[in-house]
Parts: C-alpha cells; structure tokens; sequence
C-alpha cells in the first residue's frame, strides 16, 4: 500500500472521525464535550466521501477505512448511550435482530467474496443519517417512537444487503458501487475515499 493512501485529505477526515469516537469515551453523554465530538465525528462522515470524489481519491482502500470509521463510531455510541438511556425490551431485541442480520451479512460477503464487503447503499446511507441524528433528538422526541423509525429502516437495510450479496454477484467494487450512489444523490457523503 503506497503512502499516498493513507495521507490523502479524505482518509484524514476519515481519520478524524475514528479519532473523536475514541475520545468520546472519555467523557460523560450528553455533556457539551460528548455532543461537539460527535457532531465532528458525524459531519466527518457526511464530508469525506464528498472530498474523495472532488479530489479523485476514491478507492477501495478508503471505502473500507470509512466501514471501519463508522463501525468504531456506532460501537463507541452504544458503550456510551445504551446505560444511560431506558431501552424498551422490545426495542433492546429489534436492535439485537438487526445486529445479528449485518454480522450474518459480513460473514457471507466474506465467504462468497474472500473479502469484507462494505456494502454502502442508500438504504444503509439512510440508516446513518438517522443514527447519527438520533441521539441529538433524545430531549425531543421519545426514544420508542424514534428507535422504532431507526430501526424499520435498519431492518429493510440490512435484509437487502444481505439480498444483494446472495442475488448480486457481480464483480462491482465498493468504490464503484460508492460513485453510483454519488451519482444519484451528489452532496451526500458516500463514495468513500483513497
């Protein structure tokens, strides 16, 4: 792996995103400190694809850095926020369901690919937005009725992901798949970068 791909302006802002999730841990939820290094982490992520495209940096390599960025940041969110908040049961095992689904997902794109497929659909696009947008609407808006929005969407994400990995085995790389996307909604952060 050259240099070059590790220190482009996208993968740094993806770096970034990896660097305010580990910091998060260190300070209490919901304290100033916790919201303005999640909304960096966030923004990060709505702006680093954007960047990658503009800079002609998309590859690969940047795809799955982004995968793994927003996979630290939403594990980091659930240490931090599942003992603080009152998840209903039913909720808790909707969330576990889904969880188990995308672990199902990974597993199979790795057997069928030999490699981790990061699957970045609009569908799983749209699930980040409402991730990241959940925790800041908690004083507002109760957690049942916004969990169960999150989560429906999760859902569908996840069973076509998994159905897109059993159905379509065409040989499209994350980083073309990335620019699709792109193409259809522009100012969004997909279409990961170098």
């Amino acid at each position: 792996m050259k240099w070059g791909h590790l220190c482009n302006m996208a993968n740094i802002i993806t770096g970034i995103r990896i660097l305010c999730s580990i910091v998060l841990l260190f300070f209490p939820a919901f304290s100033p400190s916790f919201y303005t290094l999640y909304v960096v982490a966030g923004v990060s992520d709505m702006i680093d694809g954007t960047v990658a495209r503009k800079t002609g940096t998309v590859s690969e390599f940047g795809s799955k850095l982004d995968t793994a960025a927003d996979f630290v940041l939403v594990a980091v969110c659930l240490i931090k926020l599942i003992p603080v908040l009152d998840i209903p049961l039913w909720l808790f095992v909707w969330i576990t369901i889904i969880a188990l689904i995308k672990a199902i997902n990974i597993i199979s794109g790795y057997v069928m690919h030999k490699e981790f497929v990061a699957a970045h659909t609009i569908m799983n696009k749209l699930t980040g937005v409402l991730l990241f947008i959940l925790p800041l609407t908690l004083t507002m808006v109760d957690l049942r009725y916004s969990g169960a929005l999150v989560s429906a969407v999760a859902t569908f994400a996840a069973i076509q992901e998994g159905y897109d990995l059993v159905v379509d085995t065409s040989t499209k790389s994350a980083a073309e798949n990335d620019l699709l996307i792109a193409n259809i909604f522009p100012i969004t952060g997909s279409g990961k970068k170098n």
